[in-house]
């Protein structure tokens, strides 16, 4: 907080850069929904996704170190089981986010509601994730922190988007079988989260190179994604 006073710059330019991405990319995917949601259900689920970063970082903290306590990793070094832990803390906030704000409630009215609220809870936890990343960066050059911010925009923001979204559309295709919903939206998540986890861990071990190659696949997703809400909008009992 000292050095957001200290530099106000810095913090108006890291939460300028960290709600605008995810608030273009929000406005992008609402436009997908063919009967657009209650602004209130929205704004819960952005904002439940946004808290839900606090939780990620203590249990993420915990797990840390409770995880070197019994030599499941490595000090200081990247760990895919460590990434696996972490994406499933995130993975599982997201979800808890997205049903606590209108999945278990009557705005849950048709199929394709399941993943705009989950891409909705993933982009306000992207949100805060953002803001509080480029402050970081912020703090020293503005214009390191512009480019970081475009990185940012691309990279793990669609990369939150494209996990949370496979839970959604795991929920979506089954909407009409409500004894199925549980079945499918723990397989989403076992699958958002070697997604989450791989992803991160080739983006640390592969440098610039490998961190190419990751983002072209995260595209070639978003792209299955919005061919999937297609096919999402036709489901009929």
């Amino acid at each position: 907080m000292a050095q957001v006073i200290a530099n106000p710059l810095a913090g108006l330019s890291a939460a300028v850069g960290g709600l605008v991405t995810s608030l273009i990319w929000l406005w992008f995917w609402l436009r997908e929904d063919p009967h657009p949601e209650p602004r209130k259900a929205i704004f819960l689920a952005f904002g439940a996704g946004a808290a839900a970063v606090f939780a990620a970082l203590l249990l993420e903290e915990l797990s840390y170190y409770w995880g070197l306590d019994l030599g499941l990793w490595p000090i200081g070094k990247p760990s895919l089981k460590l990434f696996l832990v972490w994406a499933a803390i995130e993975e599982l906030l997201k979800y808890s986010a997205a049903y606590w704000a209108a999945l278990r409630k009557d705005v849950f009215d048709e199929p394709v509601d399941a993943p705009i609220y989950l891409i909705t809870a993933a982009l306000g936890f992207a949100a805060l994730e953002n803001i509080l990343m480029l402050f970081g960066i912020f703090r020293g050059e503005i214009a390191s922190g512009l480019a970081a911010a475009h990185l940012r925009f691309v990279g793990a923001t669609l990369l939150h988007v494209l996990a949370s979204s496979i839970v959604g559309l795991s929920i979506a295709y089954d909407f009409f079988h409500k004894h199925h919903r549980w079945r499918n939206a723990l397989g989403g998540l076992v699958l958002a989260t070697l997604l989450h986890a791989v992803f991160n861990f080739f983006i640390l071990k592969g440098g610039a190179e490998g961190m190419i190659y990751v983002f072209s696949v995260v595209w070639l997703g978003i792209i299955i994604l919005i061919l999937s809400f297609e096919k999402v909008k036709k489901e009929r009992p």
